[in-house]
């Protein structure tokens, strides 16, 4: 290259000057401003589509809805739902009492002398009956008793078995199970544990689920089921989570004792209100 030329030179070509210009090193240097602003012109066309898509979908409408409100309520207070609780089990009928005839004191009297109803029994009516204060009719008493099982001198009390009118499931309690630590105590477990479904939240949907379940003697719960409340929009489905994840609760007590019972427990869904 020419020293006149020099000033008027590209910075490349004074680079490549008396090399192969064709080998592609030159031509991709030669280029490179341009590809950059392609590029980015690009790359700015994809973002404006983007953003124009967003705005057309609505998403820039402002519309933003205000956070679940949680409450508790009185059970007293929410409408029992159509669906009433099983009914117990009937009451079983009395055993027939036993038949039993009267031990009279033996004397020695002439025959004449002797009443109808203190003659002592005779070995044919006493071997199915049992020796009481007085004639009773009823069943057949079969055969002896045996003598009480002994325990060996351990000591071991055995408890008292259940009534036999006693239901298995009570549906009605003294004392109601509940979450330990009362109202409150259930309140804030629903602030950290309910979250509130999308879809409902979406659609506006809201109100109260009553969930039914069963809660044993240690308080555990099983056969939690939705029995009330909108059936739309996982409520439902979200209050039996809650209620399952809910732990250990206070059993029911009955004639002075813990009992498995029905429980029942409503769950609001309420969109709060700015």
């Amino acid at each position: 290259m020419e020293p006149n030329q020099i000033k008027d030179a590209d910075i490349l070509d004074i680079l490549f000057e008396g090399r192969n210009k064709d080998y592609g090193a030159y031509e991709l240097r030669k280029t490179y401003n341009r590809r950059i602003k392609k590029a980015m012109f690009f790359t700015g066309t994809v973002v404006g589509l983007l953003c124009i898509g967003y705005f057309v979908a609505g998403g820039t409408k402002g519309k933003s809805l205000p956070p679940a409100a949680i409450e508790d309520i009185e059970l007293a207070n929410v409408k029992e739902p159509d669906k009433p609780l099983p009914l117990p089990p009937p009451p079983k009928a009395p055993p027939q009492p036993v038949a039993t005839i009267r031990l009279t004191t033996t004397r020695i009297v002439p025959d004449n002398q002797v009443k109808p109803d203190e003659k002592p029994p005779e070995n044919e009516q006493a071997n199915d009956m049992k020796i009481g204060t007085a004639n009773v009719k009823g069943a057949a008493d079969g055969d002896i008793d045996a003598p009480p099982v002994s325990d060996g001198g351990k000591g071991v009390v055995e408890a008292p078995k259940k009534q036999d009118d006693e239901p298995d499931i009570f549906t009605k309690v003294e004392i109601e199970s509940s979450f330990p630590g009362g109202v409150q105590a259930w309140a804030r477990f629903l602030n950290k544990n309910l979250r509130y479904p999308d879809e409902a939240m979406s659609n506006e949907i809201q109100g109260t689920v009553m969930v039914q379940f069963i809660v044993d003697k240690e308080g555990h719960i099983s056969d939690a089921v939705a029995i009330s409340g909108p059936e739309n929009g996982g409520l439902r489905e979200e209050a039996i989570r809650v209620i399952k994840k809910s732990g250990q609760w206070t059993p029911a007590v009955q004639n002075g004792r813990y009992v498995k019972s029905y429980k029942r427990q409503p769950v609001i869904f309420k969109i709060g209100t700015e």
